[in-house]
């Protein structure tokens, strides 16, 4: 007997594709005796249905299991929201890279059956929590599966700050911000920023910085326990802006205090058995077989 009972779904309303793709897995579901829930904003999308509809925080407290039909944005925006719920989730690939949503469409029904029958592997994956006080009051926050990137927004250029991890100074940095990033992202924003692939299991933090003033200047990796801190510096001609997994913008000023730590709730990703990170990264960024 499945340990899943009731299934929540959460689409990507914007492309016909994936839209086409959650009607078969609804239909799948609902002809193997499911209980499907509804995301609030993907029932728009989905005419003639029965299902219950629910806003995507709620899906935490009414599924065992939560599916995603979309790009790994799309997954990304369901693990910030549902983390705290501790509901694992499941994508189904309608995106472009598809680095976390590793079901393709033409396999809803085989890999979707072995995931409920029991047959999956699930890897627990931490985010980051973020903060920025300004004359020590809170004036925003996020949290983010991928990356918390400190930038110049909409004007090209260089914002200067300083870094502090653990409490201890590690530099002034001038440049055109900091990538700050889980091992879930070191195949997404860093990665493009020059960063190390990190294995997803792994308890570590990157810092990348994003086009430095110096040579010298290179990513570093420190234990996932870190704290960071980022002062911003009062010689700024723009005002940085900070995003958690390109959403949740801050625009900083100077002397403002960005906070960066581990999540307390970790995301429990599912895969099907036959998952294999080096394979997806061979498939995903073409390197030589």
């Amino acid at each position: 007997m499945s340990e899943f009972h009731n299934i929540g779904l959460i689409g990507r309303t914007g492309s016909d594709s994936a839209v086409l793709s959650l009607k078969r897995l609804m239909a799948f579901l609902e002809r193997e005796g499911y209980a499907v829930v509804l995301e609030q904003g993907t029932a728009g999308a989905v005419s003639d249905h029965s299902a219950r509809v629910a806003p995507k925080d709620k899906l935490g407290e009414l599924c065992d299991l939560v599916i995603v039909v979309g790009g790994d944005g799309s997954l990304l925006a369901a693990a910030r929201a549902l983390a705290k719920f501790s509901v694992p989730l499941l994508g189904i690939n309608r995106g472009r890279l598809g680095f976390l949503t590793d079901i393709t469409p033409d396999e809803i029904e085989q890999k979707v059956g072995e995931v409920l029958a029991g047959k999956y592997m699930a890897e627990s994956r931490f985010l980051l929590d973020m903060s920025v006080t300004r004359d020590g009051k809170p004036i925003g926050k996020g949290s983010a599966l991928n990356d918390v990137v400190i930038h110049p927004g909409e004007f090209i250029r260089m914002i200067e700050f300083d870094l502090y991890i653990d409490g201890q100074f590690v530099y002034t940095q001038r440049s055109d911000g900091l990538i700050v990033s889980t091992p879930t992202g070191s195949t997404a924003y860093a990665l493009s920023g020059g960063g190390p692939i990190m294995h997803p299991k792994l308890d570590a933090i990157v810092l990348v910085p994003l086009n430095p003033h110096t040579l010298s200047s290179r990513p570093i990796v420190v234990e996932g326990s870190s704290e960071f801190k980022i002062v911003v510096s009062e010689h700024n001609t723009a005002n940085p802006h900070v995003t958690c997994d390109g959403h949740d913008q801050l625009i900083t000023g100077p002397g403002d205090i960005v906070r960066i730590h581990k999540k307390p709730h970790r995301l429990t990703l599912i895969h099907p058995l036959d998952h294999n990170f080096y394979e997806t990264c061979r498939t995903k960024l073409g390197w030589a077989e």
